[in-house]
């Protein structure tokens, strides 16, 4: 006979809730360098299971071959447009007399404004930019060695991505069947089903991702060649591939793209500029993402919100990058275990309502 003790009173159960909740984020915070680039890894990874299980069954090559191919073909297309971009980026640099210019003019007429509207003089304003530069010119030497150290901590972090997803692609059975065996024969079809929604869904979400990417890059390329702007390739890829980081990075590509047009030709060019990128965004967010993208994460705007704010807060860009497949993670195991399931109903809202109602109209 099992005698139960008296259940836990809402408070203490909301203590321990919100103790556990700061004790996870503290051990997230601290575990950064080891978590962030494990979690990248993990999604390539799961990117590139199918083409490596090919390699493996048709082509019968042994898994660290078919693994380690299927990573430099990702290299080679990471690659592929790293060059196309710095193509561009050389051809922008070798008109910098001209950028220079253009910027000495605009910051001219920028002086004589600030002098018409808040009667500043010119040379009021001038000595305070030769004390601002004098000031960061002292320090040159500390920002530039901020900066090599923040480009060899970027390829630190990049060569560990890779060594995170060459391992978990590796030893990929092995992990399944340890997660299988903590859970127990008992949980073991619950486990499955959950890995492989896992999979199905981000491997989905990241294809559709880079195809929207592919999308905006074209039309923003050929909007910006239908106005005239000098540098449309460019801007046309730095918008598709910002176009990425959900809600700040198309507001970055806008200031981006205007301030290089403006650099580079007049004001009423930027401004239209400005405009096809509001208006390419809005025809992206209502046509493309729930086309393209659409289905495979079903996350609520508000969460989804929530989610890249306390990323960004927790890890930076990279926390901004991977907070809505961490939440489509939560979401597919919450979906799947009875106790949590209203939990997944509050990472997918009015999704899961509409998707009930129309199965009951049907029915009707």
């Amino acid at each position: 006979m099992i005698i139960k003790g008296p259940a836990l009173p809402f408070y203490a159960k909301l203590s321990f809730t919100l103790v556990s909740l700061i004790a996870f984020g503290y051990l997230v915070i601290v575990g950064k360098e080891l978590l962030d680039p494990m979690m990248f890894g993990f999604l390539f990874a799961i990117l590139l299971l199918p083409l490596s299980n090919f390699f493996e069954s048709r082509l019968k090559l042994p898994r660290s071959a078919s693994t380690f191919i299927s990573i430099l073909l990702m290299l080679a297309l990471i690659g592929g447009i790293i060059y196309l971009v710095a193509s561009q980026i050389s051809g922008l640099m070798s008109d910098w007399p001209m950028l220079k210019k253009q910027i000495d003019e605009s910051g001219r007429a920028v002086q004589i404004w600030v002098q018409n509207t808040f009667h500043v003089n010119i040379d009021s304003q001038m000595t305070y930019i030769h004390h601002t530069t004098d000031k960061i010119m002292s320090s040159g030497t500390t920002v530039v060695g901020q900066t090599v150290l923040s480009v060899s901590g970027l390829l630190l972090f990049f060569v560990f991505i890779l060594i995170y997803t060459f391992l978990i692609m590796f030893y990929r059975r092995l992990l399944f069947q340890f997660v299988v065996k903590v859970f127990g024969k008992k949980h073991s079809s619950i486990v499955r089903s959950i890995a492989e929604n896992i999979q199905s869904i981000l491997r989905q979400y990241i294809i559709g991702l880079l195809l929207e990417m592919f999308v905006v890059a074209c039309i923003a390329c050929t909007v910006f060649w239908a106005i005239g702007i000098k540098y449309a390739a460019l801007l046309g890829i730095i918008t598709g591939l910002f176009n990425i980081i959900p809600y700040v990075g198309i507001f970055s590509a806008l200031l981006l793209s205007t301030i290089i047009t403006f650099a580079t030709g007049f004001i009423s060019k930027a401004l239209f500029v400005a405009i096809a990128v509001i208006c390419i965004h809005a025809v992206d967010a209502n046509l493309l993402l729930p086309v393209i993208v659409g289905s495979k994460v079903r996350l609520n705007a508000l969460i989804t919100f929530i989610g890249i704010v306390v990323g960004e807060m927790l890890w930076g860009l990279s926390g901004m990058f991977l907070s809505i497949p961490f939440i489509a993670i939560l979401k597919i195991i919450f979906d799947h275990i009875e106790d949590l399931k209203p939990w997944g109903y509050l990472l997918g809202g009015d999704y899961e309502f509409k998707k009930s109602a129309e199965k009951k109209m049907k029915t009707e």
